[in-house]
């Protein structure tokens, strides 16, 4: 079988997996991405170099624990007041929560972003490792899921039209810098990368928000613009932040001297070469959806 019918293939498996996971429900949505972020945990740890079974320990228990909190609230209420039998409702105070977490992402965010346009650091230090794994990898797939809710309850529809974003990005990207790029972009970590392209794939990338907002979101009469505002601002900051992600991934592999970051997906490397865009990106737009809410 040659390369390019293999990356086909293994390409067509993974989106109709990702889309059935989102689209029968959030639990298998939830499931899905939990094997997901062991998977990139595990790659990960393989790429700088530290021992697997805690980060993976931490990861699952991390995610379930998050989850249940974060999604059943009810529920896990209602059992704490049952193992408790005190005459008083225990609360459990979620947007503090969220917010601690938001921040902490957002601060080794920007660290890693100082990583990657740093030329003096051609290592990770041991302490560091463990704090990209925690704000690079772990943290970023509670934000993925939490994202799929919007303001209100599941919907399936938003992680799909950010997915559809970033490979509308990725791909224009790609074309336009192929057939008219000349200025590279950050040649040292990704050669092949242009200015040219880069613009190009944001272009497209708001196409497809407008797309996506006028036909997809929201296709009724009473359609507004303001969902083309959101989500053409979604699709800038998918756009640039994910190709930040991307590039801080790429870092990554020029350190450690590898070419992907697993071999799962033949032809396409591994669970992070997939979505090491989406996870970057997700706290941003959390961050957005938190703005939107309190502006409003």
């Amino acid at each position: 079988m040659n390369e390019t019918l293999k990356r086909a293939i293994s390409g067509a498996v993974y989106i109709t997996l990702l889309i059935a996971s989102i689209l029968y429900s959030n639990e298998s949505f939830f499931i899905l991405f939990g094997l997901f972020l062991l998977i990139a945990v595990y790659e990960f740890c393989a790429l700088v170099h530290i021992k697997k079974i805690i980060p993976l320990l931490f990861a699952f228990l991390f995610y379930g624990t998050i989850t249940m909190v974060s999604f059943y609230k009810k529920i896990v209420q209602d059992m704490l007041f049952s193992m408790t039998k005190k005459q008083y409702q225990i609360t459990i105070d979620i947007n503090l929560l969220y917010q601690i977490l938001l921040g902490i992402t957002l601060i080794i965010a920007v660290k890693c972003i100082h990583f990657l346009f740093s030329d003096s650091i051609q290592e990770v230090t041991k302490p560091n490792k463990i704090i990209y794994l925690l704000g690079y990898v772990i943290l970023p797939f509670f934000f993925i899921t939490k994202i799929s809710f919007g303001i209100k309850e599941y919907n399936p529809k938003i992680i799909i039209g950010l997915f559809i974003i970033i490979w509308t990005n990725d791909t224009f990207a790609y074309i336009v810098g192929k057939s008219i790029g000349k200025h590279k972009l950050l040649e040292r970590i990704s050669p092949k990368k242009t200015i040219e392209g880069f613009l190009g794939g944001i272009l497209f990338s708001i196409l497809a928000g407008v797309l996506i907002s006028r036909y997809y979101i929201n296709p009724s009469p009473a359609f507004s613009e303001k969902s083309i505002q959101i989500w053409v601002t979604i699709a800038i900051i998918a756009a640039v932040i994910g190709t930040l992600g991307d590039l801080i991934e790429s870092k990554f592999k020029r350190v450690a001297g590898v070419k992907d970051s697993g071999k799962i997906m033949p032809g396409h490397g591994g669970i992070l070469d997939r979505l090491d865009s989406v996870i970057f990106v997700a706290p941003f737009v959390f961050l957005f959806y938190q703005i939107l809410y309190y502006v409003s």
